[in-house]
């Protein structure tokens, strides 16, 4: 089974575990001639890097991308990309408990149930380890699509929201939450380290805008773009939730609410896209991209492996009670913000590439 892989024309496979010696992804499909050196990725992979500040896990990985392949003389060739970055900072021995025991909400059990064993050194593949090498993976995407910015921050931890009001572009990358809300992202310090603190963990709302992208992205029925992107957004380790435009919300109103006016476009001579009057779709109607912003809102878990005691049982069914050592996210939805940047323009880049093939 290929499901180690993601996307159409625009392809990518990751590869490797949590305590292995290194993790990667191999990007098939992209675009020949494009300028892609590591430097273009790093900034990226440092934003997700782990051992920041005190609101993360404490495990110290420089995660620096390696170009082992699909790249001559700083451009890329049309051939297979491979990107690898080496584990350096493992400590196996905090999983001694791991392995005799289920911690209850991770893959634990599920892994076991499915190959009869699994690598319990944090969790091998289940790992929100493996998430930079999707990160690595998407700065590539984002060469493929120059037309489009990519925007994701936090709004929401511990069931404690943004005010909207004071939505501010500039503090996103002023503050360890990813916060656009500095009021908020005070709030969020107490949240997250009484969690810390206390040996729990809580959950978090990322929204994420996509901007530029043309009208006529994404395909009726079986290739819509925000199937792939509700796909995408769910397959990152710790999601359990994706909306498109107003997603849920969408449900309690009317009609006539939830339609997204359109006006002629503002140019005398009629040309040009129309004048959209709200977004409550996200950018996409039909399965197709609209040419207004794509919005995709993705609900984070609290982080699984925790100090706190909780009831479980062992491989032979006995009852049994895990508490989880080691270094980990007290919010892992607080890292998820690059993840979610960077399957968003993994989607955006293969949808792209689609509508080049069928429509030229």
């Amino acid at each position: 089974m290929s499901v180690n892989s993601f996307g159409r024309l625009f392809r990518f496979t990751t590869w490797g575990e949590s305590h292995g010696p290194a993790i990667g992804a191999i990007v098939d499909g992209c675009p020949p001639g494009l300028a892609l050196s590591e430097a273009d990725l790093q900034p990226f992979l440092d934003a997700r890097r782990p051992g920041q500040s005190k609101y993360t896990t404490q495990r110290q990985e420089p995660d620096q991308v390696r170009i082992l392949s699909g790249v001559f003389e700083g451009k890329t060739t049309g051939t297979p990309i491979s990107l690898m970055i080496e584990n350096v900072d493992q400590r196996s021995k905090d999983y001694s408990e791991v392995a005799k025991a289920y911690r209850p909400g991770h893959a634990d059990y599920a892994y076991d149930a499915k190959y009869g064993f699994r690598d319990y050194r944090g969790g091998g593949r289940s790992s929100a380890r493996e998430t930079a090498s999707r990160v690595a993976a998407g700065g590539v995407a984002r060469l493929a699509i120059p037309e489009v910015t990519i925007r994701a921050w936090v709004s929401e931890i511990g069931g404690d929201a943004i005010n909207i009001d004071n939505f501010d572009a500039a503090e996103i990358t002023r503050n360890p939450f990813f916060c656009p809300d500095a009021e908020a992202a005070v709030r969020w310090e107490k949240i997250v380290d009484d969690a810390r603190l206390s040996g729990s963990s809580v959950g978090a709302v990322v929204e994420c805008e996509a901007t530029g992208v043309p009208a006529g992205w994404g395909a009726p029925l079986y290739g819509k773009l925000d199937a792939d992107l509700a796909a995408a957004m769910m397959g990152i380790n710790a999601v359990k939730g994706v909306e498109i435009g107003d997603g849920f919300a969408a449900a309690r109103l009317t009609g006539e609410g939830n339609a997204d006016p359109m006006r002629p476009p503002k140019d005398p001579q009629g040309a040009g896209s129309p004048e959209f009057l709200a977004n409550h779709a996200g950018g996409i109607a039909g399965g197709i991209s609209t040419g207004q912003p794509v919005f995709v809102r993705v609900a984070f878990k609290p982080t699984s492996s925790i100090l706190t005691p909780v009831e479980t049982v062992n491989r032979d069914g006995e009852a049994s009670e895990i508490r989880t050592k080691g270094r980990h996210d007290p919010c892992v939805g607080i890292r998820g913000v690059p993840v979610v940047e960077a399957m968003m323009a993994l989607v955006l880049a293969d949808h792209k590439l689609l509508h080049r093939g069928q429509c030229g």
